[in-house]
């Protein structure tokens, strides 16, 4: 019964590659302190007979895991066991099931939604902080690196919406702003992620980008299509969204690259989304009483391996 509606759950932000999903066992503390450390790219000349110079490692900035839990139960009647209402008990039991992956999905997607932001209140009335290790929001035009006073930037100049010229723009930032912690760039990153919201207009232009065959700024078909497989398209749901669940029509046209082997955004599991076994409650009620938990924990270390475009047109 359970198993049936997990297969079912939205977990695009979890499979997405845009958060790197980290198990946590038990018994092991409820934090975990992550990091990046860089160490400098090339070797040094080494004259006849002197020492070699000493490679150099730079810590970058740190941000802690901090591990939440999420919770909700339900009770069942004697009436409702006993008085042919089963269909009703069933679909609230099913149902309840993807509670706890929604949770999860909604706390990834607010964290892309509010990624310009440096903090939100979540639908508990808690501030979320959302900055990285330099205390900046997660898409900023100056974040820092520890070895050196340059400075990178991993939000698009005047946000456009996404079209043939704003990928060009954008993946020419990213090659731009590629900069370990010595300031010095870095080859390679491989931005192989293009997500988008739901928005229907945005799906489409993705999709013919990714994977037409001839290219769809122009009628000649022997016109090759660059883009065609050049990126695996994520749409994410919940971004365009407020953290209550409620639509958000100014997020719309969010969008953005990302590296899924060099982004530093964490999702730490601590308890994966469960359901308690049904028990019947001593109290004299005769109900019977089981409910969904789970527990993580998300962070964001730095800009680095993750683009955004709010799609607004506006600096």
């Amino acid at each position: 019964m359970w198993l049936d509606n997990i297969k079912s759950a939205d977990r695009s932000a979890f499979n997405s590659g845009i958060f790197q999903v980290i198990p946590i066992a038990q018994n092991t503390g409820d934090s975990r302190r992550m990091s990046e450390i860089n160490i400098e790219q090339y070797a040094r000349k080494k004259p006849e007979g002197d020492q070699a110079q000493r490679l150099r490692i730079q810590q970058g900035y740190t941000k802690d895991l901090l591990s939440y839990r999420v919770a909700l139960d339900v009770g069942v009647t004697f009436e409702q066991r006993t008085q042919n209402k089963y269909p009703e008990v069933m679909s609230a039991l099913t149902s309840m099931v993807e509670l706890p992956f929604n949770s999860m999905e909604l706390d990834l997607q607010m964290r892309i939604a509010n990624a310009t932001a440096t903090s939100y209140s979540d639908m508990d009335g808690e501030t979320v902080d959302t900055t990285t290790g330099d205390t900046y929001a997660w898409a900023y035009s100056g974040h820092l690196v520890r070895g050196t006073s340059d400075t990178y930037r991993n939000i698009l100049a005047n946000n456009p919406r996404l079209s043939s010229g704003a990928l060009i723009a954008m993946r020419r930032m990213a090659v731009e702003n590629a900069i370990d912690q010595f300031g010095q760039k870095i080859i390679g990153i491989n931005y192989d992620i293009l997500w988008t919201t739901d928005d229907e207009e945005d799906i489409k232009i993705a999709e013919e980008y990714l994977h037409s065959t001839g290219s769809p700024d122009y009628d000649n078909p022997a016109v090759k299509n660059v883009w065609a497989y050049r990126f695996r398209h994520v749409i994410l749901p919940r971004v365009a969204m407020t953290a209550l669940g409620v639509v958000s029509t100014s997020k719309r046209h969010y969008w953005g690259l990302c590296s899924s082997k060099y982004v530093t955004a964490y999702l730490g599991i601590w308890e994966e989304p469960n359901v308690i076994p049904m028990f019947k409650k001593m109290d004299g009620s005769d109900n019977w009483e089981t409910g969904v938990r789970a527990g993580f924990g998300i962070c964001v270390v730095s800009g680095r391996g993750f683009c955004l475009s709010t799609g607004t047109g506006e600096a």
